[in-house]
């Protein structure tokens, strides 16, 4: 079953609520998203755990495992481009593609134990390095290497899309 790679450029949201999940964006600091992924990640825990988590819903989409282990990789991958910024002026880093993420690490295959280990872990050490983001740094800048420039605070806002976006796809 091969997976339609998502192609959508989801810098949309930090302008306006997702019609499918309801994230809003406007208004949310860093702290604030620290606080919103420490109560996702008890809801991804739960998610892992159940029964049906290898099972895809249709060919064309991810299991919740999948969508765990993506999450798990977006939390470690955010939490660099993070530090990133806060280190260098007008920081840059590459786009990431998560189809070919997803098929190299072979996310369907994974072990649900090991993944939320890992999603626990990695969600816990993004949600600290948010959480530890000094006002004066909300500022700062940095750009994707396909023009999408962020600031601190719309980086967090993105990644926060992402984590409670495929909550929302997995019923969690």
């Amino acid at each position: 079953m091969a997976i339609t790679p998502d192609t959508k450029d989801w810098t949309w949201v930090l302008d306006r609520p997702c019609p499918e999940c309801g994230f809003e964006a406007d208004g949310l600091t860093p702290a604030d998203v620290a606080r919103r992924l420490g109560e996702a990640l008890p809801r991804w825990d739960a998610v892992l755990r159940r029964d049906d988590v290898r099972e895809r819903p249709d060919e064309s989409t991810w299991s919740p495992l999948e969508y765990g282990f993506h999450v798990r990789d977006v939390c470690e991958l955010f939490r660099h481009r993070l530090g990133l910024m806060l280190a260098e002026d007008r920081a840059r880093f590459a786009d990431w593609d998560q189809d070919a993420t997803a098929r190299e690490k072979d996310y369907a295959a994974a072990d649900p134990e090991a993944v939320r280990a890992e999603l626990a872990k990695q969600g816990a050490a993004t949600r600290d390095a948010f959480a530890a983001v000094p006002e004066e740094a909300h500022g700062r800048r940095g750009l994707r290497s396909n023009g999408s420039e962020f600031t601190v605070v719309t980086l967090t806002r993105y990644f926060l899309h992402d984590v409670e976006h495929h909550l929302h796809d997995v019923r969690g």
